[in-house]
């Protein structure tokens, strides 16, 4: 049950982020300058919907741990966060197209991120690296998300 509770918070999160993403993609973002390494538009569902499942992976075998209950309370508190911040951030760059104010946010994003990666590895390795793609994707986004705001 804890896995099927894990996977679903993370997949309705990614789910409610694409909703103001979908709107802005063919309108705001398609007009956009936007930089030669920018990936075609079809790759960000499934790859999302991947790094989503395996967040909710890491979330769950962090959630059934037998670590000090402590410990575990900060690992998922900081996984909330990022997770909250992970969703906003579709909503400042895509909904509110404020790609300047977006660059912050996932600048924010990423340093809970790795402080997530850093408090899982604490209680599991592997939940640690289901994260790394995760955190890897965010740093090109970051990438792009800057480029795309110095474009535009």
């Amino acid at each position: 049950m804890k896995l099927l509770v894990s996977v679903t918070i993370t997949l309705l999160v990614g789910a409610l982020g694409g909703f103001f993403t979908s709107s802005a993609v063919n309108g705001w973002y398609a007009l956009a300058n936007k930089p030669s390494f920018n990936p075609p538009n079809w790759i960000f569902a499934p790859v999302w919907t991947l790094l989503y499942l395996l967040m909710g992976i890491a979330l769950y075998l962090v959630w059934k741990s037998d670590t000090a209950q402590g410990l575990k309370r900060m690992a998922i508190g900081l996984f909330a966060i990022q997770l909250v911040l992970n969703f906003f951030w579709s909503i400042i760059f895509f909904y509110a197209h404020q790609p300047g104010w977006a660059f912050v946010e996932i600048i924010v994003l990423w340093t809970m991120i790795l402080l997530t990666i850093l408090w899982f590895g604490k209680i599991s390795p592997v939940a640690a690296w289901l994260l790394v793609p995760y955190i890897s994707w965010v740093s090109f986004a970051s990438v792009l998300n800057f480029s795309i705001w110095k474009l535009n």
